[in-house]
C-alpha cells in the first residue's frame, strides 16, 4: 500500500484514524479482487488516482503458494532432467506471456459486439493456444501471469486463457495498447482484468439500469403510437445510450463536476432531451404538433433543438447543456469544445475538473467527416484543450443507406480515427447494459485522471430505418430481417433479471406503467431534475436581449490614460531581447503614443485591446498567425531572441486584469472557427476574435458561417458576439488570398443577423472593436481587414481620433470640396478608396466627391442619406469596387444604394465601376491587374 494513496483516502473521505486498518484491508482485498469488496467501496477505489505502476501488491500467502506450485511442477516433469524441464517450461512461459499480450491487443476482434449477430469476423489465430505451440496438455500447467491482474502471480494455462477470454472477448472490445504511456496501459489492464471485464452489480443498480432502459424504450413507443410516421430519428436499437449518459452525469458529479455540455446529431436527441435533460414531454408534444416558438423568426425542427437544466448527483447539483445542432452532424463537436473551454475559463478551471464535454456521434459521420480529425487534433493543444472529451459513438452499423464497411470507410472500425491522439476505445455490445455501465465508468475515471479523450463505441442498430418514414428493407434486407426478430434491449435485460431473481415480473411491469402514466400526464420523467436550479451555474444573457443595432454607444477613452497604457505596452522583462525589426515597430509606437507620429493600424488595434481590458472585458484571439499578424503589423506576442521565450505585454497591464488569451492556432479553419463560435456564445462580456491567415481561408469553415454564425439566432435564439477578421485586398498577387469573398457574407445577411464592416482607418478599427463589446448588442461581426493599408501613408489616425471619436458607418468626403460643385459622387469600400483619392487629387477634380461605406450590413441608410444631403447638384452616383462584378458588394448591396440614391434625387441612377464578372476572384498576372485597376478607377470618374 502506497502511503500517499492512503493519505488521499483519509483526506478525501475524512476517515478517522481508528478505521485505517479496516480500510487498508479493504483496499488490499480490492487490489486482488475488486468484486470481493462492497460496490460503494469498489467505486471509491476505482476513482483513486494512479501513481506509477498499477500492479497488484502481492500478499505473503501468494508468495507461499508460488513455491508450492513450483514444487508440483517439478514433480510433474519427472523423469526428464531438471535442466530440460526448466528450459522447456521457460520457453512455454515466454509463449504464455506473448499470448497474454495478444489478447490485450487483439481480443476485441473476437469479442461478441454485434447485438444482431451479423458481424462475421474470423477469430485471429494468435488468440488460440495452438498459435504458441501450446496444447490442451498444457492447460493444467502453472505459469507466471506476467502482470495479468487476476489476483495472483501464477495460474494454470486454463485459468489464464479463461480470464483473457472473459476480459477481452465477451461483450466489450477494448483498444488501449496503442497508447504509448505505459502507466495508462497498466491502468486499463488492472481495471479490466481484475474483474474479468465484468464487475458484479447490485440489485439496486440493476433495477436502475432497467428503469433507464424502460424510459428510453417507453418514449419511443409512445411517440410511435401518438405520431406514427413522423420523423423523429428515434433511439430504438440504441436505448443503452440513456443509462450510459445517466452514469456519466452521476459519476462526473461525484468528482465535483459542476457543468456538462453535450453535443449530438439528431439520432436519439428527443430521447435525451426528455429522459436525460428533463424536458417536459408536453413541450415536446407541442413541437410534434407544429406549434411555433415565440421569439424565433424561423425556428428549427425539434430534433435540432438544444436545452439546459440542472440535475442532482451524488456530488451535488450539475448544470447540463445540450448544444443546438444543425443536420451537419459532426460540426457541433468543436462548438461544444469552445463552450466548455469558455465555462472552464470563467471558473478558472485549468484542469478541466469542473466542466466536462460529451460528444455523441454517429458511426458513419465519425469515420467520414474531416472535422472529427480536426477536433481530435485540437484536444491537447494549449488554445483548445478542455481536459478530455468523452466521445460516444451510436454505432447503428449503417450510415443513411450505406452499410458495407468497405463503402463506409477504409478502417476496421469507425472509431479508428481516434487512435491518432492515442485515445482509448471501448467497443461495447448495446444489448448488454451492465457491460455498457462498466465501460462508462472506465471512461469517466480515465478522463478524470488523465485529462484525455476517450471513446465508447456503442454497437447497436436502428430499428426503424434512417427515419420513421423510410422503408429500410429496400436497402438493407438481411439486416432488417434480423431486426424484425430482435427483441429489444429492455426486454432482454428484464428477462435476465427476472430469471436471476433480481426483479420480479410485477416490479418490471410497474416501471413500464409508471413511465407511461407520466407521459400521459405530461410530467417530467427525470427524477434527479432540480426544479429550482442554482443560477450561479450558468451565464445570465438577459442584459444582452432586445437591443437594436442603431443604439448609441460611447467608445471614447480618456487621452491621458490611453497614453499611459501605450507606454505600459512598451515594457519588457529585464534581459528580454526583441528582434531588430520588431524593436523598430515598438520604437515607432512610442512616438505614436507621444503624438510624434501618426497612428497606424497595428497601434490602434492594440490600443483597442488595452482599453477594453482596463474596462473589464476579457479578450481571446486565435488564428494561424495572430501573435505576429500575417502581415507583421500586430506583434502582440514578443519572442526573446536569446532563449525563445515569449511575452505578451497585454497580459501585464495591471494586477488582477481580465484574461487576455492569444494563441497561434493549428492549421485548421472549420474546427477552430466552430470552437470560437461555441466560446463566444458562452461568454457574452468578452471580445472573442478569430483571424483568418488570409480572408479566403474562411472558405474551409463555410459550414460554420452558414449553419451557426448567420442563422443561430433566428433558428435557436442563440446570441453570439464573435468577431472574424478576414484580410482582403487586391494587390496583384493572383487569385488566391486576394479576396475574402465579401459577397458570401453579404448574401447571408438578413433580419439584422450579422454585421459586415470594411474599415479603412486605424481609428475605425479601434472604435469598431470597442463597439463590439461595449454596446450590449451581441451580433457576429465580419471585418474585412486590409493588407497594404496596414502601412499606407494616408491610412493613418491621431490620438484624438481614438480618444474622442466613434465608429463611422459612413465616412464623408474628407477634402474641402464645395458640395455645390459636385456632380459625381463615388461610393466605395476598402482599399480602393485611397486609389480613388490619389487619382482625384492628382487630377484636381473638384466635381467628384468620394464617400466610404464602412459598414455594409446592416446597411446605414440614414447615415448615408445625411451625407448625401448637401450634394444638391448630383448627376451621377457610382459604386466602385475592386472585385469582379459578380463578387464583392455590388450584387448584394446595390438595392440599398439604389434606394438611397432615389431618396436623394429620383433621377439618379446607380452606376457600376469595377472589374468585369469573373469565375476567379482575381487575375494572376501583375500587368493585367494594373490595367484592370486603372480602368476601374477611370470608369468611376467617367462612366
Amino acid at each position: 500500500m502506497q502511503e500517499s494513496v492512503m493519505q488521499r483516502m483519509w483526506d478525501s473521505a475524512h476517515l478517522s484514524g481508528g478505521n485505517a486498518a479496516y480500510v487498508e484491508e479493504l483496499y488490499e482485498l480490492y487490489l486482488h479482487d475488486p468484486n470481493a469488496v462492497p460496490e460503494e467501496w469498489r467505486t471509491y477505489f476505482d476513482k483513486l488516482p494512479s501513481e506509477g505502476s498499477t500492479a497488484n501488491d502481492v500478499s505473503h500467502s501468494t508468495i507461499r503458494d508460488h513455491f508450492v506450485l513450483l514444487a508440483k511442477n517439478q514433480r510433474r516433469a519427472q523423469p526428464a532432467s531438471a535442466g530440460t524441464v526448466s528450459s522447456e517450461h521457460e520457453k512455454k512461459q515466454v509463449e504464455v506471456l506473448r499470448m497474454i499480450q495478444a489478447f490485450r491487443m487483439r481480443g476485441h476482434q473476437a469479442a461478441q459486439l454485434d447485438p444482431l449477430g451479423l458481424w462475421q469476423r474470423p477469430v485471429p489465430a494468435d488468440l488460440s493456444i495452438s498459435h504458441y505451440s501450446l496444447t490442451d496438455a498444457d492447460l493444467d500447467t502453472t505459469f507466471r501471469t506476467g502482470g495479468l491482474a487476476i489476483g495472483k502471480e501464477e495460474a494454470t494455462l486454463r485459468e489464464i486463457r479463461d480470464a483473457l477470454h472473459q476480459t477481452y472477448c465477451r461483450t466489450i472490445g477494448s483498444e488501449f495498447t496503442h497508447i504509448t504511456d505505459s502507466e495508462q496501459r497498466s491502468w486499463f489492464q488492472q481495471r479490466l482484468e481484475s474483474v474479468r471485464g465484468r464487475p458484479q452489480v447490485s440489485a439496486d443498480v440493476q433495477s436502475h439500469l432497467l428503469e433507464r432502459l424502460t424510459a428510453a424504450e417507453g418514449l419511443e413507443k409512445y411517440l410511435g403510437t401518438k405520431y406514427p410516421g413522423t420523423k423523429r430519428f428515434g433511439l430504438e436499437g440504441g436505448e443503452s445510450l440513456i443509462p450510459m449518459l445517466d452514469e456519466i452525469i452521476q459519476r462526473s458529479g461525484s468528482y465535483g463536476t459542476k457543468e456538462i455540455v453535450i453535443g449530438m446529431a439528431h439520432r436519439g436527441r428527443l430521447n435525451v432531451l426528455v429522459n436525460t435533460f428533463g424536458k417536459n414531454p408536453r413541450d415536446l408534444f407541442d413541437e410534434f404538433e407544429g406549434k411555433k416558438v415565440e421569439g424565433l423568426s424561423s425556428g428549427d425542427v425539434k430534433y435540432h433543438q438544444g436545452f439546459s437544466s440542472n440535475v442532482m448527483t451524488r456530488g451535488g447539483e450539475v448544470h447540463l447543456a445540450l448544444a443546438f445542432n444543425p443536420s451537419h452532424l459532426e460540426i457541433v463537436s468543436p462548438v461544444v469544445e469552445g463552450s466548455v473551454r469558455a465555462r472552464q475559463d470563467r471558473r478558472s478551471d485549468a484542469s478541466g475538473d469542473k466542466v466536462v464535454p460529451i460528444s455523441i456521434h454517429g458511426d458513419a459521420a465519425f469515420a467520414g467527416q474531416g472535422v472529427v480529425m480536426e477536433t481530435f487534433q485540437m484536444s491537447q493543444t494549449r488554445a483548445y484543450k478542455t481536459g478530455g472529451t468523452i466521445h460516444i459513438v451510436i454505432n447503428n452499423q449503417v450510415g443513411f443507406t450505406t452499410n458495407r464497411a468497405d463503402d463506409a470507410r477504409s478502417t476496421e472500425y469507425a472509431t479508428d480515427v481516434a487512435k491518432m491522439i492515442q485515445a482509448p476505445i471501448f467497443h461495447v455490445n448495446g444489448d448488454d447494459p451492465e457491460a455498457v455501465l462498466f465501460v462508462t465508468q472506465l471512461a469517466v475515471d480515465y478522463r478524470m485522471q488523465y485529462k484525455r479523450d476517450v471513446v465508447i463505441d456503442l454497437v447497436c442498430y436502428r430499428r426503424r430505418g434512417h427515419n420513421e418514414a423510410d422503408e429500410p428493407s429496400g436497402t438493407q434486407p438481411l439486416m432488417y430481417q434480423q431486426i424484425a426478430k430482435q427483441r429489444t434491449t429492455r426486454e432482454l435485460y428484464a428477462e435476465a433479471l427476472s430469471k436471476s431473481g433480481s426483479l420480479n415480473a410485477d416490479a418490471i411491469q410497474a416501471q413500464v406503467d409508471d413511465y407511461r402514466t407520466a407521459l400521459d400526464n405530461g410530467q417530467h420523467v427525470v427524477k434527479s431534475l432540480v426544479k429550482e436550479p442554482n443560477k450561479e451555474l450558468f451565464v445570465d444573457w438577459r442584459p444582452y436581449l432586445g437591443h437594436a443595432w442603431t443604439a448609441r454607444h460611447d467608445t471614447r477613452f480618456d487621452l491621458k490614460t490611453l497614453q499611459e497604457l501605450s507606454n505600459k505596452l512598451l515594457e519588457t522583462p529585464d534581459g528580454f531581447v526583441v528582434q531588430r525589426q520588431v524593436t523598430k515597430i515598438y520604437e515607432d509606437r512610442a512616438k505614436m503614443g507621444a503624438g510624434g507620429l501618426p497612428l497606424n493600424w497595428g497601434y490602434a488595434e492594440t490600443m483597442a485591446y488595452a482599453t477594453l481590458l482596463v474596462e473589464g472585458h476579457p479578450i481571446r484571439i486565435t488564428g494561424q498567425d495572430v501573435g505576429r499578424g500575417t502581415f507583421s503589423h500586430r506583434h502582440a506576442q514578443l519572442h526573446n531572441q536569446k532563449d525563445g521565450s515569449s511575452y505578451l505585454p497585454l497580459q501585464h497591464l495591471y494586477e488582477g486584469q481580465p484574461r487576455f488569451d492569444l494563441y497561434d492556432s493549428f492549421l485548421s479553419e472549420e474546427a477552430v472557427l466552430a470552437f470560437e463560435y461555441g466560446y463566444a456564445t458562452t461568454t457574452p462580456n468578452a471580445l472573442v476574435i478569430w483571424e483568418a491567415q488570409f480572408g479566403d481561408f474562411a472558405n474551409g469553415a463555410q459550414v460554420v458561417f452558414d449553419q451557426f454564425i448567420s442563422s443561430g439566432e433566428t433558428k435557436w435564439g442563440r446570441l453570439c458576439g464573435l468577431t472574424m477578421l478576414l484580410p482582403h485586398g487586391y494587390e496583384g498577387q493572383g487569385p488566391e488570398h486576394s479576396s475574402a469573398r465579401l459577397e458570401r457574407y453579404l448574401q447571408l445577411c438578413a433580419e439584422h443577423n450579422i454585421q459586415v464592416a470594411v474599415p479603412t482607418t486605424p481609428a475605425q478599427i479601434y472604435h469598431l472593436l470597442r463597439r463590439q463589446v461595449i454596446r450590449p448588442l451581441r451580433k457576429p461581426l465580419v471585418v474585412l481587414t486590409p493588407k497594404s493599408l496596414l502601412r499606407h501613408k494616408l491610412a493613418v489616425s491621431t490620438l484624438e481620433d481614438l480618444a474622442e471619436g466613434s465608429f463611422q458607418t459612413v465616412i464623408p468626403e474628407i477634402d474641402s470640396i464645395d458640395p455645390k460643385k459636385v456632380e459625381r459622387l463615388v461610393l466605395c469600400s476598402g482599399k480602393v478608396y485611397y486609389d480613388l483619392l490619389e487619382k482625384r487629387r492628382a487630377e484636381g477634380r473638384e466635381d467628384i466627391a468620394i464617400v466610404r461605406l464602412e459598414q455594409l450590413y446592416p446597411f446605414p441608410e440614414d447615415d448615408l442619406a445625411e451625407i448625401l444631403a448637401p450634394y444638391k447638384n448630383l448627376k451621377h452616383i457610382v459604386w466602385c469596387q475592386e472585385e469582379p462584378m459578380n463578387q464583392g458588394a455590388w450584387y448584394c448591396s446595390q438595392h440599398h444604394m439604389r434606394r438611397a440614391a432615389a431618396a436623394h434625387k429620383k433621377s439618379l441612377v446607380l452606376e457600376y465601376a469595377g472589374r468585369d464578372a469573373s469565375a476567379a476572384p482575381a487575375c494572376g498576372y501583375a500587368s493585367m491587374h494594373a490595367e484592370q485597376q486603372e480602368k476601374l478607377l477611370q470608369d468611376a470618374f467617367t462612366v
